[in-house]
């Protein structure tokens, strides 16, 4: 028998209703049969020391699907409390769902946990002595418990057929009685069984519950947490087709696996009352529970797909960053009681508590999901965020090389208004841009036009022809903030009166990052052919053309302009 050295036991006493010697585990079946009047009455209370051993969590995802956010929390919290206690973190694939469980999901989702940084200690390719880490790989270790218990009389075979079975619901529900087994095979004889047995009868194992008491626990999060016994009735622990159920399962493997703590979500909270009953009749010791409220949508329903994007794969995919998906998951209930939300693996690993875990739901945010990987994508070492945004621009062929002197100061340039790697796209496309007779035919734009606009222009026309301007570029911002402050004066204008036209038809926008360094950009832009040809960028030789091109005239009138330039766009 499997034991679980440093774990906190479940105390349980029997307690007969009349006077017969006080029933302890070993008799408690003769008592049942022998004593029917008083059977199966006792209760169970569950508590809590101070675990000594070794602390053991695991997480336990089914492959019938991606890595939910709701999951992927779950494997986070349990990570963080074996890596901060100095235990053991182990990953254990559910699979008994034949029909549902594929190989391909299962491997999404070790991906998905690699992605996230959450290494596991025992599991799936990484090995380990509490072997093997899928359950239908184990069903010779759940077969061997289930005679066990069947040995001891705890379980029994029932024998009834699926209408039997309904009959049954039909008639609690009519009584208004919970839906518990109300079959003759609970207390039926071994000649019963043994003639069903002897005819090829399909059946399934049931396990015994107590008719009367309770059963209490301490949950770490939620404090103690009982039922009462009589709402459960026997309950199925091996099907007719001999595929054990999830409760018997689960059991088994964390006792067998040594698992002192059960970190899991809310909704398997109703299935502790079954689990504890097994961990007492095949004489494991309980773990510790914890149970995690559910991650809610922004209407505090249960989050899904309806909402969004719901699965690790998908914000892998969208451009999000692994540290700041670990970083917003860990604050879906958890805080460190300062100020802070900014966090690493590391440093959530020092910090983090299971008794800081909050009771109520946490409530998804995409937004403010996508604003902390906006700040985690900022906190990159300079040349690492310029490598990531310098192969997106390659890869999605914006540019047509991922790395140089344009690539590094465009990335800091532009930087701010990158929350994903996705946004970097749009962030050059604009700044590449010049949509200037749409700018012109706005309203933001009329008082800059009534301010002397054309003859703005054309000073600017002549500077550049004179050669001022490209020389200025040529010398980077220095060089350009020169030529502007020499400009303004020629002019009489500063502040906004000077820089304000100036940007709009340099760039044919009002508002933008800092223009110095977007005119040195757009400078080399032409020059080094970086920008690939499909791109539509639209040269500073060009942009002068167009500005010579303009009817100024027709501009004061609202009239249409004589022609209009299409903005650098992404190629499809």
């Amino acid at each position: 028998m499997a034991t679980i050295a440093g774990t906190p036991w479940v105390r349980i006493r029997a307690f007969p209703m009349l006077n017969p010697p006080i029933l302890h585990h070993s008799n408690l079946y003769f008592a049942e049969r022998c004593f029917p009047k008083f059977r199966r009455s006792f209760s169970v209370s569950a508590s809590v020391n101070k675990v000594d051993g070794e602390v053991r969590v695991r997480f336990a995802p089914s492959p019938t699907g991606n890595l939910h956010v709701g999951g992927a929390r779950t494997a986070l919290f349990n990570y963080l409390f074996a890596r901060g206690n100095g235990g053991k973190f182990v990953l254990r694939i559910e699979d008994t769902d034949l029909e549902r469980s594929t190989r391909q999901s299962e491997e999404a989702v070790l991906k998905d946990l690699s992605w996230l940084g959450l290494d596991w200690d025992e599991g799936p390719s990484a090995g380990g002595d509490y072997g093997p880490y899928r359950q239908s790989e184990r069903n010779t270790l759940y077969k061997q418990y289930a005679e066990k218990l069947l040995e001891s009389g705890q379980v029994y075979r029932c024998f009834c057929s699926n209408e039997e079975l309904e009959k049954m619901k039909e008639v609690a529900k009519l009584k208004q009685l919970p839906p518990v087994y109300m079959g003759k095979w609970a207390t039926a004889t071994d000649e019963e069984a043994q003639e069903e047995l002897e005819k090829g009868t399909p059946y399934t194992y049931r396990f015994r519950v107590p008719q009367q008491g309770s059963l209490k626990i301490n949950d770490l999060i939620r404090g103690e947490v009982s039922w009462n016994l009589n709402t459960l009735g026997d309950f199925v622990i091996m099907r007719s087709n001999g595929q054990p159920v999830y409760n018997f399962c689960v059991t088994v493997d964390d006792a067998t696996m040594a698992i002192s703590h059960v970190i899991r979500a809310e909704e398997h909270l109703p299935n502790t009352l079954r689990q504890a009953l097994i961990y007492k009749a095949l004489g494991f010791p309980m773990p510790y529970f914890a149970h995690v409220s559910l991650i809610l949508a922004p209407d505090r329903s249960k989050l899904s797909k309806r909402h969004g994007a719901t699965s690790v794969g998908q914000f892998r995919e969208m451009g999000y960053l692994p540290e700041a998906m670990v970083n917003y998951l860990a604050l879906l209930g958890w805080g460190d009681g300062t100020e802070n939300e900014f966090f690493t693996l590391e440093q959530l690993v020092e910090k983090f508590s299971i008794s800081r875990v909050n009771k109520s739901g946490a409530v998804f945010d995409s937004t403010k999901l996508r604003w902390m990987n906006g700040q985690h994508l900022r906190a990159l070492p300079s040349e690492e965020l310029t490598k990531l945004i310098g192969e997106r621009w390659k890869s999605t062929g914006i540019l047509t090389e991922s790395e140089g002197p344009f690539i590094e100061e465009s990335v800091q340039l532009l930087k701010d208004a990158i929350d994903l790697i996705t946004d970097a796209d749009k962030a050059l496309s604009n700044l590449l841009s010049y949509p200037l007779h749409t700018t012109l035919a706005s309203s933001e734009a009329k008082p800059l036009v009534e301010d002397k606009l054309s003859e703005f222009s054309a000073s600017l026309i002549a500077a550049y022809d004179s050669g001022k301007i490209l020389s200025a570029l040529e010398e980077g911002p220095s060089g350009w903030q020169k030529w502007v402050k020499t400009f303004g004066k020629s002019l009489k204008r500063k502040g906004k009166s000077l820089f304000m036209p100036l940007r709009l038809l340099l760039t044919g926008k009002i508002h933008g990052p800092d223009m110095g360094a977007s005119m040195v950009l757009l400078h080399k832009a032409g020059s080094s052919g970086v920008v690939a040809p499909q791109v539509g960028f639209v040269t500073l030789n060009d942009r002068f053309e167009i500005l010579r091109q303009i009817d100024w005239d027709s501009v004061t009138q609202d009239s249409p302009l004589f022609e209009s330039s299409a903005p650098a766009s992404v190629p499809n």
